[in-house]
């Protein structure tokens, strides 16, 4: 979601790093949304806590994102999608470690 919205908005013409915010907002209900209902679903679940864990996680993985994103499109010419969807790739696995043990857990 967050790389379809980057290259939404960036030909818009705003710049790839808050296209990037943009994105992370879009992205970050949707992902709530999907690994709530079909990732992690649990019934009885505290929804609440989920949400309160997931934007910890979600906010700790956008400053990373953007911060390796800022790095890669100042030091590399790198396309700025291929440079997000490699960042969001590499630091994927980590956010749905954490969602799995301690955000969506039982």
């Amino acid at each position: 979601m967050n790389l379809a919205v980057v290259s939404i908005v960036v030909p818009l013409g705003l710049s790839p790093l808050s296209a990037n915010f943009v994105g992370f907002l879009f992205s970050f209900a949707w992902s709530f949304f999907g690994h709530a209902r079909w990732t992690f679903p649990a019934q009885g679940r505290d929804v609440g806590a989920a949400l309160w864990r997931f934007a910890i996680i979600s906010l700790l993985s956008f400053v990373l994102t953007e911060a390796a994103y800022a790095g890669v499109l100042e030091w590399t010419s790198i396309d700025y999608l291929l440079s997000l969807y490699l960042v969001i790739v590499t630091l994927a696995l980590g956010k749905l470690v954490a969602s799995k043990y301690w955000v969506f857990a039982r």
